[in-house]
């Protein structure tokens, strides 16, 4: 049995006449990458607020670390907003030990951890200038370190790649990995699929302010496949009987079967085919991207 490590349930919250969430409910397992999807305006980041008690819900319950949130339990806690809130005017290295100082370190040690982050992420020749001297990108690094500079047992991150490059998008997807290999709870907000498919153990999509698909990534993205098979191989496939569409790219073909064909068969009789050489036969699972767009559309008609 998994330990909640933050608990959602049939969560509303309105702002005057606009219902920013309708009915939003999912648990997260303790020591998961968790991710929280939803198209622009679904109302993932003021759930996210709610989380953490910047909004009190009209409705529903959340219990984070066993209970209610406390002041306490945000020392434990870690946020990068996805409105960035750094003050622009003080020198980096300044802000980050400030910030760090608030979450509970020592300067000294606040100074230690802050110069190995400016270190890793190419930061250290910088870190005297103000923060408005930053580009958008290098202030996201910046504010990823101060989420982190205390050790949270809990990240909570929205749209943490927005502004990268690809390099610092695989350096920042690195050290949310660490964490989670150190056991860290990380629930992540974004928009970029397939960094779901490569992080995220399980997932809530939020559409209208209510959640409308939940669960692991894998068994996901099992149920919304069709019967089709992904064969990469050398050579040229021969006629299989049956096959209801083929499309190849490069070396791969995508075949959509019948549902009543064993894919077992199919493969034993790619691989006595003479001249044929394969190197990968699997299931084509769709991408998130494409069961996002399916969902998400099918709930505007």
């Amino acid at each position: 049995m998994h330990s909640a490590t933050v608990s959602v349930s049939g969560l509303a919250k309105a702002f005057g006449q606009a219902q920013a969430v309708r009915d939003v409910s999912f648990d997260v397992h303790r020591g998961e990458i968790f991710g929280l999807l939803g198209p622009n305006g679904a109302g993932k980041t003021t759930t996210l607020r709610m989380i953490l008690d910047i909004y009190k819900p009209d409705r529903g319950e959340i219990n984070v670390l066993g209970g209610p949130m406390t002041e306490a339990k945000k020392a434990r806690i870690g946020y990068l907003p996805e409105e960035r809130g750094l003050y622009k005017d003080l020198r980096v290295e300044e802000c980050v030990l400030y910030l760090a100082e608030l979450k509970g370190l020592s300067r000294q040690e606040a100074r230690r951890r802050a110069d190995a982050f400016f270190e890793r992420l190419g930061l250290a020749a910088e870190k005297r200038k103000k923060v408005s001297e930053f580009s958008k990108g290098m202030q996201q690094k910046v504010q990823i370190i101060t989420a982190l500079i205390h050790a949270p047992e809990v990240i909570i991150i929205d749209e943490p790649f927005s502004g990268l490059d690809p390099v610092n998008t695989r350096l920042v997807q690195d050290l949310l990995l660490e964490e989670h290999r150190k056991g860290t709870t990380i629930i992540m907000s974004t928009h970029q699929m397939h960094q779901v498919e490569e992080m995220c153990d399980r997932i809530v999509l939020i559409d209208k302010g209510a959640s409308v698909l939940y669960g692991s990534v894998d068994e996901i993205r099992r149920q919304y496949a069709d019967n089709a098979v992904r064969v990469t191989a050398h050579g040229e496939l021969p006629h299989i009987p049956g096959v209801l569409e083929t499309s190849r790219k490069g070396n791969t073909h995508t075949l959509s079967l019948p549902g009543d064909m064993d894919t077992q068969a199919l493969l034993a009789q790619l691989a006595t085919t003479p001249g044929l050489k394969i190197e990968a036969f699997e299931l084509a699972l769709p991408t998130m991207d494409d069961i996002f767009v399916r969902v998400v559309s099918g709930r505007r008609t």
